[in-house]
């Protein structure tokens, strides 16, 4: 699911998405709307706060 999103933001980034449309991917729960999935090497979590 990280991958998913952090492929998603990147495509916010690269313009390929328009920024609003991230929230219509999540109501749709759908992957397939979605950006590609990031890839696996590299991706880690660094830091988690509450």
């Amino acid at each position: 699911m990280v991958r998913n999103i952090v492929g998603t933001l990147v495509a916010v980034g690269r313009g390929r998405l328009h920024p609003g449309a991230i929230e219509d991917i999540l109501a749709a729960r759908d992957r397939r709307r979605a950006g590609e999935n990031a890839p696996a090497r590299g991706l880690f979590l660094e830091h988690v706060s509450y």
